[in-house]
């Protein structure tokens, strides 16, 4: 079993010692915004420019893997028993995009050991293919993200245009920047009808975020009201693939192209990405601390 754990550490160190891989972690602060479907979009759209994408998709029976048509054959938690190999849990969605459910074994983490939890997270380790850019797809918790997505070098708000959106957005990101220090977001705006909208949402947001609680706020992109992304999202496909001259497959394509140039220091976070799986632990373990304290 030592040898076991030894050689799934060793693998880990290969895929998130590579300086060029980020991890991202997209977030909203309500549901209905479209967080899930613009994450499945853009990790197509990196899967077409050339990147190999991991989602980390922890959101059970509404995975994201629905709106690649396709259906998740098992559980992170389900290698770690024994159940399956690493390699049949890992779901190929896309060209160059592998999705790997981590919902049981979000869950299961929470209630670990802390034995149990660094098993948990070496199990990662087993990935032994090339990755450039893990995006994660987290379920909603009363802080607003999971420990996996707290483990995530940047931050990516999806908000809508209602005001209800922006409020709880601008609230998500003032949760996550007093309850762990995150001081970096970047904001995409999604289903926008308007070019100057989307100016006024995102000025409101950014200047209120550094006047009242001392964070910067970057817009990462603006996905236009598009039907052809509707289209794309009945159809179980990639609106980049069904639709490529569409206006949001042409911000999708800005958009990929942009985050492969974000600073891999920003995107590394504190202690650089080959800790990733460390803080993954050390948060896990203290939000179940902070549980059992509370309880």
């Amino acid at each position: 079993m030592a040898e076991f754990y030894a050689d799934q550490a060793a693998g880990l160190r290969r895929i998130f010692g590579q300086e060029t891989v980020r991890v991202v972690n997209c977030i909203a602060g309500r549901t209905g915004v479209g967080r899930s479907v613009v994450l499945a979009q853009l990790a197509a759209t990196l899967g077409r420019q050339g990147q190999e994408v991991l989602i980390l998709d922890e959101n059970g029976e509404k995975s994201v893997a629905a709106l690649f048509g396709a259906m998740p054959r098992a559980d992170l938690l389900d290698v770690l028993r024994g159940r399956c190999t690493l390699a049949e849990a890992l779901l190929p969605v896309a060209p160059g995009v592998t999705l790997l459910p981590v919902a049981q074994a979000m869950r299961a983490m929470a209630a670990a050991t802390p034995a149990q939890q660094r098993a948990l997270a070496d199990t990662l380790a087993g990935i032994d293919r090339p990755v450039d850019v893990i995006l994660v797809d987290g379920a909603p918790t009363p802080s607003g993200v999971s420990p996996l997505g707290l483990a995530a070098g940047e931050t990516l708000v999806v908000v809508s245009g209602d005001t209800a959106a922006i409020t709880e957005a601008y609230a998500l990101i003032k949760r996550l920047s007093q309850s762990y220090g995150r001081r970096h977001f970047r904001v995409l705006l999604n289903n926008i009808r308007l070019p100057e909208e989307a100016a006024a949402i995102f000025d409101n947001m950014a200047q209120v975020a550094a006047s009242r609680l001392g964070v910067r706020v970057d817009l990462a992109a603006t996905l236009p009201h598009d039907e052809a992304l509707r289209r794309a999202v009945r159809l179980a496909q990639p609106v980049i693939a069904a639709y490529p001259d569409s206006p949001v497959s042409y911000a999708l394509r800005m958009l990929a192209a942009d985050l492969m140039s974000w600073p891999v220091a920003d995107s590394q976070g504190p202690g650089g990405l080959g800790q990733f799986t460390q803080q993954l632990l050390h948060l896990s373990q203290q939000i179940t601390l902070t549980a059992v304290l509370a309880g």
